[in-house]
């Protein structure tokens, strides 16, 4: 949804952009090439990611700040930019085509590669330590509250009786053998969403994002967040409905914005996203 997603943002040419998730910076280019005196911080938690992003965009170089981090550290991200807040905000939540593709990220059940999962590969725990020291029990309660997955504890039992699995192809055929596939979905596509968002603490960090939105984003700025799963979008909603009570901000998006049938079926990933967007009230801060 770039189209939309740019048109949402407003952009102004001297305004301060953050893309939250700079990914391969394919969202930051585009917002850097609308500028003349205004820059984007360009975050992410992916060093390599970042590195690829500063080659993409490459032409509009003197118009963005790199910065890596989780949500968590997103204030060091502005002060290291020198400013206080942004004209608005982006976060295109999940993981990237880019992790998804290489099989030495472990992100995908669909090629041999370690059970890794980390979106920053400097932090200690794995997918392959949840997977292999934890509890049937936790991992259970895992996959069962964070992929919304029914047949978690026959799933849990499953992987503790094939221990040590090291291999995101051994993952997803131990829990093939057990849950058989229904429909075109992979049976190990809610465990392996689950074991990425509790390496990473994804929604822990998008709690923090959603948290700092006041601090982080100037009076009349948008925010802007795309969401790819239930949990996700349950929680943006439930800020943005939050902040709009409170007076503290506008929601712009009534109905949530999906991708059209021209973009699904040039891209079908991009077939669960959901865009919501809200404008922080005049009071938020210059």
């Amino acid at each position: 949804m770039l189209r939309e997603t740019v048109e949402w943002l407003a952009i102004r040419p001297d305004g301060v952009y953050l893309d939250c998730t700079c990914g391969l910076g394919g969202h930051t280019g585009e917002i850097a090439r609308l500028l003349t005196s205004g820059f984007v911080i360009a975050n992410d938690r992916d060093a390599q990611s970042l590195e690829m992003a500063r080659a993409n965009t490459a032409d509009v170089a003197d118009r963005i700040r790199f910065y890596q981090g989780p949500f968590s550290s997103l204030r060091s991200a502005l002060a290291s930019a020198g400013v206080e807040r942004v004209s608005a905000l982006l976060a295109d939540l999940g993981v990237s085509r880019y992790q998804l593709t290489d099989a030495d990220r472990g992100f995908s059940m669909m090629a041999e590669g370690p059970l890794d999962m980390r979106m920053d590969r400097s932090q200690p725990l794995t997918a392959a330590d949840i997977v292999n020291f934890s509890s049937e029990k936790d991992i259970a309660d895992l996959i069962y509250r964070l992929g919304e997955e029914r047949r978690s504890r026959r799933i849990a039992q499953a992987i503790v009786r094939a221990r040590p699995i090291q291999s995101t192809l051994h993952l997803a055929q131990v829990i093939e053998r057990v849950a058989p596939r229904i429909g075109r979905i992979h049976p190990a596509t809610q465990t392996f969403m689950a074991l990425r968002l509790a390496v990473n603490g994804e929604l822990d960090e998008l709690d923090t994002l959603l948290e700092l939105l006041p601090d982080l984003v100037s009076g009349g700025g948008r925010v802007l967040v795309i969401s790819f799963m239930s949990l996700e979008d349950r929680k943006v909603k439930q800020s943005f409905q939050a902040l709009a009570r409170s007076g503290r901000a506008k929601v712009l998006t009534r109905h949530v914005i999906t991708p059209s049938d021209e973009e699904i079926a040039r891209n079908p990933a991009s077939r669960s996203a959901k865009l919501r967007v809200i404008e922080m009230s005049q009071g938020n801060g210059s």
